[in-house]
């Protein structure tokens, strides 16, 4: 079964034809901490560039690409991130994956998710309406 997902479903993991033009378009450059591969093109673009793919690990979610690989896909700069000795910082935080529409999303009081009641506060809005 998860052969067949893989070969049909693009958000876990890349498909089988994306896997194979990849492979055949690009050469491997790197792979990250959560385990999702860099791949650069072999051939220049009508720009003067290089196409730059990542096949993510998993279930695609971008927001697990690190910024120094973020920035290397971007063509924020040609150096790949293991070359520039880019350190981490004590204030940087770990990942932590986007929960929006999952069970584990952020709803704060008044969320329709929660039943829409909040308390009242004295800077509510009051509607105008018209003196009949």
């Amino acid at each position: 079964m998860s052969f067949i997902k893989r070969l049909f479903t693009w958000w876990n993991g890349s498909t089988f034809g994306t896997t194979l033009q990849i492979r055949r378009r690009a050469s491997k450059v790197g792979e990250d901490e959560y385990g999702n591969t860099y791949f650069e093109e072999n051939k220049l673009t009508y720009d003067g560039r290089k196409r730059r793919y990542v096949t993510y690990k998993g279930y695609a979610d971008p927001s697990r690409i690190p910024p120094e690989w973020h920035g290397w896909l971007h063509h924020s700069y040609d150096d790949l991130p293991s070359e520039m000795g880019i350190k981490v910082h004590d204030w940087q935080k770990e990942h932590l994956p986007n929960l929006t529409g999952t069970v584990h999303a952020y709803k704060p009081k008044g969320s329709l998710d929660r039943g829409g009641a909040r308390d009242k506060v004295a800077s509510d809005y009051e509607a105008w309406t018209p003196d009949a």
